[in-house]
């Protein structure tokens, strides 16, 4: 802590200086609210580290496909561009969720409101059509108070939904390197009280590896009513299809040195693969009155999921066949909270609900062909309920305080239909209180500093109880609930040209979930005894002029195992001190982005990354990047009438540097090894036509 303490000074010392220089005649900003800590709060109120994402740095010459662009210039967030449309991307967040090797975990995912986090804790992105966001709000730091299990940290994504046109439709398109191409038509209107939003896509890729082309369908819908002044009813419907996503697997160290582009052999050879179809609606009331605030929202979902993995089968087995793993999901839930203004202390409060159902089966492949011969075949059911209170108190004009809790009861039910070798038929029920308490003190009227403390819950996910050592079904038993405590300080500052974000933060963990093993596709996970992980994130922004910004990230972390054996029958290995593996410990990120003039804008990016380790024993070292990964886009934009026009190019890795963007932890054999995309050329451009005029904003 306290080398993570003189990190944060060294950030903090000349920006507060510079800060403090600015004269107090600056131009203020208007306050910044934010929703993700379930009640509308001006961020400078706040006693927790939140970033808030515009439509800007999501869309702005990007083709936005990748969550990673997106939150690029967010500290303490870590985000791993894998290559690979089949596992997703890894994202953590002050290190929660770097132990996934596919999809994300430990961190809550929201889309409008609406969990994209099941209740076992797994987070999906299917549903996310990044076109359509216009907001992300990051909280980063423990808030199982606030939303329960595997909440190490926030992703709440706003979508355009509320058209203030009477009509508007624009078509865009983008294309360019390893067969990247996507298609993309939104229409939008406004009749009276009621207005919607539809959009439809399409993303086809090569990818940069072998075995690693995709394909993606989306279609979703957005409906907004004002039943009265204060009270607005809201539909999401999102619909996909994604007919293939093809798996090149992690490589060697030295398929990694000979080919990076190459996939690895058995991949190829047992056609490691997935294809997904979903379904998600939810429908919502919201009402804001002068003194309370309340909404519901009720949402279900339909899920298909055929994944052709390489994991080999039991024996006997030759170097063809592989494992098929069929899940057919449905999913219903329920959020309800309201907010009550008492007169100065406000108190939100609600229940969560959710329940899953999972009808999983492995049957053996051949070349990526399914066959007749189960493996497994069971009925796995998770349901989640939980009740939460938030009171936040403004002591002073200077100092708010915010504390909370919450109780949350998961059961996990496996039922085994298939009884060949035994019935592993099985309950388990995890339950934990969660609290938070934070002070908000501020400074003027530009700075803004604060305290924390929280704990978090979070289950093992049910793909990771099922995926059992020996091959058996139900649940592993020996896999328990991992839980921790978070300390943190910060510091805000936002001026007319300097904005700062800094924060300082120390989590132990218990009983720390890890995957201590990958075995072509399918990960096994046990527990250890604890982890240390603690860190300094900071990002500023100056502007240069109206309109042009020279920005800045640093995230530190330093974690590692604190209590960590390995016992085998003839020997006991001590992991103590060893770092977790896939976390870099620094990453900065150094950009220019702003207008031009004449309708130019221009986005220029510089990322860092120090070296991490693949696996817990500390052996496989992956190389950081101190020459630095190079981004560069060029966008215009201009209108006549009422049509737009914004064509951009841009480019990844400019200068083609060869760079491991993410790991597959403590892979089999050495199988650590995903390699980053080289040089990408992409050129694109929307045409627009809505309602109004203009040519006036030219």
């Amino acid at each position: 802590m306290r080398v993570a303490l003189r990190h944060l000074a060294l950030v903090l010392v000349p920006v507060a200086g510079v800060a403090a220089q600015i004269p107090d005649s600056t131009a203020r900003l208007p306050e910044i609210k934010v929703t993700v800590t379930r009640a509308a709060s001006p961020l400078s109120h706040l006693g927790a580290a939140v970033s808030v994402v515009d439509s800007t740095t999501i869309h702005r010459g990007r083709v936005a496909t990748k969550l990673d662009e997106s939150l690029a210039w967010v500290p303490g967030v870590v985000s791993q561009d894998r290559g690979n449309y089949s596992v997703d991307q890894r994202i953590s967040i002050r290190g929660f969720g770097s132990r996934s090797n596919f999809g994300l975990r430990g961190i809550k995912v929201l889309l409008d409101g609406v969990p994209q986090t099941l209740p076992d804790g797994q987070s999906q992105l299917t549903n996310l059509n990044l076109s359509l966001v216009n907001r992300i709000e990051v909280l980063r730091g423990g808030a199982s108070a606030l939303y329960g299990n595997a909440s190490g940290g926030v992703l709440s994504f706003t979508t355009v939904t509320t058209p203030s046109d009477p009509w508007s439709f624009t078509a865009r398109g983008e294309g360019g390197t390893f067969g990247t191409s996507k298609e993309e038509l939104i229409a939008s209107g406004r009749a009276g009280d009621l207005g919607a939003t539809i959009a439809a896509s399409r993303l086809s890729t090569d990818g940069y590896r072998q075995q690693s082309a995709a394909e993606q369908r989306r279609l979703n819908l957005g409906v907004d009513w004002i039943a009265t002044p204060n009270t607005v009813f809201t539909v999401r419907f999102a619909t996909a299809d994604d007919p293939h996503a093809r798996n090149p697997g992690a490589l060697t160290a030295a398929e990694y040195a000979a080919n990076p582009d190459s996939a690895s052999a058995v991949n190829i050879r047992r056609g490691a693969d997935k294809a997904v179809t979903q379904t998600q609606m939810a429908v919502g009331l919201r009402h804001d009155g002068e003194r309370i605030h309340w909404d519901a929202t009720l949402f279900g979902l339909m899920r298909g999921l055929q994944n052709p993995l390489a994991t080999p089968p039991p024996a006997p087995t030759n170097s063809v066949e592989g494992t098929w793993v069929t899940i057919d999901r449905s999913l219903g839930g329920a959020r309800v909270s309201a907010t009550i203004d008492l007169n100065g202390p406000s108190v939100t409060s609600g229940i969560d609900f959710q329940s899953l159902k999972d009808n999983r089966s492995n049957r053996r492949s051949v070349s990526g062909a399914k066959t007749d011969t189960l493996l497994l075949d069971q009925a796995e059911a998770v349901a989640e309920k939980a009740a939460f209170a938030q009171l936040t108190w403004p002591l002073s004009e200077r100092f708010t305080f915010r504390a909370g809790a919450r109780r949350d009861v998961s059961n996990f039910d496996v039922t085994d239909h298939f009884l060949s070798d035994g019935n592993a038929t099985a309950t388990r029920t995890m339950s934990a209180m969660s609290g938070n308490a934070g002070l908000a003190m501020r400074i003027g009227s530009r700075l803004t500093a604060f305290s924390d403390i929280a704990t978090v819950f979070e289950t093992p996910t049910t793909t990771e109880l099922a995926n059992r050592p020996d091959g058996a079904g139900g649940f592993n038993p020996d896999l328990n609930p991992q839980r921790s405590v978070t300390k943190e300080i910060g510091l805000r500052a936002r001026t007319g040209r300097i904005s700062l974000d800094a924060a300082v933060y120390h989590t132990i963990t218990n009983d720390a979930i890890v995957p201590y093993s990958e075995v072509s596709g399918r990960a096994y996970f046990r527990n250890v005894g604890r982890t240390r992980t603690q860190g300094v994130e900071a990002s500023v922004a100056l502007t240069l002029r109206p309109g042009l910004a020279l920005l800045g990230t640093w995230t530190f972390t330093d974690a590692v195992f604190t209590d960590y054996k390995v016992v085998s029958p003839t020997s006991t290995d001590t992991l103590d001190g060893h770092r977790l593996a896939g976390l870099p410990r620094s990453i900065a990120r150094l950009g220019l982005r702003g207008s031009l003039g004449r309708g130019f804008s221009i986005d220029i990016d510089q990322a860092f990354s120090s070296m991490m380790f693949a696996d817990d024993d500390n052996k496989i070292t992956i190389d950081g990047w101190a020459g630095g990964v190079t981004g560069a886009r060029l966008m215009w934009q201009g209108s006549v009438g009422r049509m737009s026009w914004a064509p951009f190019i841009a480019a990844t890795n400019l200068f083609n540097r060869r760079y491991v963007g993410s790991v597959t932890s403590n892979g089999a054999a050495g199988r650590v090894f995903e390699p980053a995309a080289g040089r990408g050329i992409y050129v694109g451009a929307s045409l627009a036509a809505n309602g109004r005029d203009l040519s006036s904003h030219q």
